[in-house]
């Protein structure tokens, strides 16, 4: 990839997408540690948030499956802004469904539109990160995924605070989305026009808020020709067996996201404060780690690695499910957490092994990974309305050890320059 024309715009570029990170992390955060008291609020049990989850789920594969066209069609700047604007009405929207409306039917709409706009989200801000990573020559993925940790250790914090506080949930999530649409306008102010799959630039680029004016530009492609190039990446095997290794962490972490802290309260006897303090404690262990993942996988090599952590978040789970106090339960969400820590960014990093095809390959693993944190959390759902919460749980266990034996896919390519992860 070509240099950005200065180091400021780079550094800019860089800070705004890890705001953007954090963003997504904050609005999950925020909608996951208040489930016991949505629950609590519209009288439902657990297969109807299993539907609502469901719905959500359905409607972010939509977001995944439009990714390509709208990166293709606007670029990644002009999107990201769009889906944060979505995701934070679909935030406001559920909130107030729990809340003002008392309506699961409003819920629902509400996580349909949160669902789409973080589905289509991910896969725009993991382009862009991947593309920064290329240009650092250094693994700095894991540090975007902290950033979304930072967000969602913030959100389970303040989320903690509000049901101890017995803050209402509508006041909770109006309050959290309206903050996510100042960010936004702030981060993609910084985030430079560019063409993706090539240089970013200070004013210039193709990623154009003017469709016709990015058509424009002297030897671009046709947008279709460039969707279709998007889409090749599906055709390549090294896409699916990545695609197993984020499967399983990515499933891991977006259970502990929707069932870990109604886990607490309901089979630990917590209250919901208590849920969300344990919901936080996992996401502070993925948080740390992610913050030191690039420098030890420089060292280590991202097999090595990834072997380590899926022992650890199998020990993690297994503890948390299997524990006879609370204190243990605390102490298996963060071996959950830190084992979870680093399966999707490495995954990406893999994908972008090759910088004329990272994001053609980075948008196609992306989608796999997130179809799994995104809609793992219904299937659960629905399992555990028949043998109970707790059991459900060792699905992860053995989908957390299938990503450890299949992490030797992330080797890296022959000739790749990001990072040291050569191992």
């Amino acid at each position: 990839m070509t240099a950005v024309t200065s180091r400021s715009v780079y550094l800019r570029w860089r800070n705004a997408v890890f705001a953007i990170f954090a963003a997504s992390g904050l609005s999950i955060a925020t909608w996951a540690a208040r489930v016991p008291t949505i629950k609590t609020d519209l009288g439902i049990d657990n297969r109807e948030i299993g539907l609502a989850l469901l719905v959500m789920g359905v409607a972010s594969i939509l977001g995944l499956s439009a990714s390509s066209v709208i990166i293709a069609r606007f670029g990644t700047r002009a999107g990201m802004f769009a889906m944060l604007l979505i995701l934070s009405v679909g935030l406001a929207t559920l909130a107030l469904g729990s809340g003002l409306f008392a309506s699961y039917g409003v819920l629902v709409v509400g996580l349909a539109m949160f669902g789409f706009g973080n589905g289509c989200l991910d896969v725009m801000m993991n382009v862009d990160g991947a593309a920064i990573e290329t240009q650092s020559g250094k693994t700095i993925l894991p540090l975007f995924h902290a950033f979304f940790s930072f967000g969602t250790v913030i959100g389970a914090g303040i989320g903690a605070i509000a049901a101890g506080l017995r803050i209402s949930v509508a006041a909770h999530g109006a309050t959290i989305a309206g903050l996510i649409v100042v960010l936004a306008v702030i981060a993609i102010a910084n985030v430079p026009r560019r063409e993706v799959g090539g240089p970013a630039a200070a004013g210039g680029g193709t990623d154009a808020a003017n469709p016709a004016d990015a058509e424009a530009v002297a030897g671009r492609p046709h947008w279709r020709t460039r969707l279709a190039e998007s889409l090749s990446a599906w055709r390549e095997p090294r896409t699916y067996t990545l695609g197993i290794i984020m499967l399983g962490m990515a499933f891991a972490e977006g259970g502990a996201n929707d069932w870990l802290a109604l886990g607490v309260v309901e089979h630990e006897g917590g209250t919901a404060a208590i849920g969300a303090a344990a919901l936080t404690v996992f996401s502070v262990s993925m948080t740390v780690v992610r913050v030191f993942g690039g420098p030890l996988v420089d060292r280590f090599g991202r097999v090595a690695t990834l072997r380590v952590l899926a022992i650890a978040a199998t020990g993690g789970i297994l503890l948390f499910i299997l524990a006879p106090n609370l204190p243990l339960v605390f102490v298996g969400a963060a071996l959950w957490g830190i084992g979870a820590s680093l399966g999707f960014p490495l995954g990406m990093s893999a994908a972008a092994d090759d910088p004329e095809r990272a994001a053609a390959r980075v948008s196609a693993a992306a989608t796999i990974g997130y179809v799994a944190f995104l809609c793992g959390p219904p299937v659960l759902g629905f399992i555990s309305d028949h043998i109970g919460l707790l059991p459900t749980l060792f699905i992860l266990v053995g989908l957390v050890a299938a990503s450890g034996l299949a992490s030797s896919a992330a080797k890296p390519l022959p000739g790749a320059k990001v990072g040291a992860g050569h191992h």
